[in-house]
């Protein structure tokens, strides 16, 4: 049943939780706190080897669910029929379904009373796929949101249940839009989630000639050009950061870049040609106008500011030095 036929519930909803990364275990948080609903249960990836030492590492839903003593399944998949089986013996209203990482098939979708949530990253039809956010800042949005939508067997095609803004400065890293929406998804879930209980939802119909696919970010697409314009460099800078980072190569080392500006004066120098080291910013010409570095990171070292660079490390930046892909 889905939740524009579902009728008012005195009872609190039995809900399943499926989500891995700390933005899903700020949502399942907001469920905790909010002593509201009844979570039977969560769904998380499982343990992956993380660090220098490889050790495998429960993810942040898997840790914050054992913290409240909530039971955890970890299938590598949900195709299987025992797995559908145990989900489906939990006997949940609903299933909650924040940044899973795993597919959902049709057959997991119809298990719950009230089918699947999704919370997106993005005004929905606007993003959909596996890297909204990122992808926002690198297109030049100025807006993006939260759209909680009812899952179908498309790729991000539900229904929307309810849509909440936010404006992306400029400049907004992934880092710093990635907590914003975060801090907006909670309460914008519990609304729906209220609305399920009362019978009160109106879902609306996506136009899908309005949608764009956010491909998975990829570390070889972090590699800068310096051919392209200073405008479109930056936005890839602050779309890659935390991750993959965009980067560069100067004499052989390969240099992540953190935070830049651009700077509209015309050059007619090569493009990743470092016009000037001071310190206040590493000016290096592009395609079109030029970027003044203001953080990056050297091999095997801490991000710096660009005036720790010139104190500790300005044999390596030399007026006149060229940045290069590789």
């Amino acid at each position: 049943m889905s939740p524009d036929t579902a009728s008012s519930k005195s009872s609190p909803l039995k809900i399943v939780f499926a989500g891995t990364p700390s933005f899903a275990a700020h949502h399942l948080q907001t469920l905790v706190d909010s002593e509201q609903y009844i979570i039977v249960a969560v769904y998380t990836q499982p343990d992956r080897p993380s660090g220098r030492g490889k050790k495998r590492t429960p993810s942040p839903v898997k840790t914050l669910a054992v913290a409240h003593n909530i039971t955890v399944e970890q299938p590598p998949s949900l195709k299987t029929q025992n797995v559908q089986d145990e989900l489906s013996a939990y006997g949940a209203d609903v299933m909650v379904v924040v940044a899973y990482g795993l597919l959902l098939p049709e057959a997991v979708l119809a298990i719950p009373l009230y089918g699947c949530l999704n919370v997106h990253g993005s005004l929905l039809p606007r993003w959909r796929g596996a890297a909204p956010i990122q992808r926002a800042i690198e297109m030049g949005d100025t807006e993006t949101g939260i759209t909680i939508m009812q899952m179908d067997k498309g790729l991000d095609t539900g229904n929307m249940l309810h849509k909440v803004s936010c404006e992306i400065n400029i400049n907004e890293t992934t880092a710093s839009l990635h907590d914003k929406l975060m801090t907006l998804g909670g309460p914008a879930l519990k609304c729906v989630l209220t609305q399920l209980s009362a019978g009160n939802l109106q879902p609306k119909i996506q136009n899908n000639d309005l949608a764009c696919y956010a491909e998975k970010i990829t570390k070889q697409e972090a590699a800068i050009n310096w051919q392209e314009s200073a405008e479109k460099i930056n936005k890839k800078i602050r779309a890659f950061n935390p991750f993959p980072m965009a980067y560069s190569f100067l004499g052989g080392d390969r240099i992540k870049i953190y935070y830049a500006e651009v700077c509209s004066t015309p050059s007619q120098a090569m493009p990743g040609e470092i016009l000037s080291v001071t310190e206040k910013g590493l000016h290096i010409a592009c395609g079109v106008h030029s970027l003044c570095v203001h953080i990056l990171q050297i091999p095997n070292k801490k991000a710096m500011p660009i005036g720790d660079i010139v104190n500790g490390y300005a044999d390596r930046f030399i007026i006149g030095g060229v940045f290069a892909d590789q």
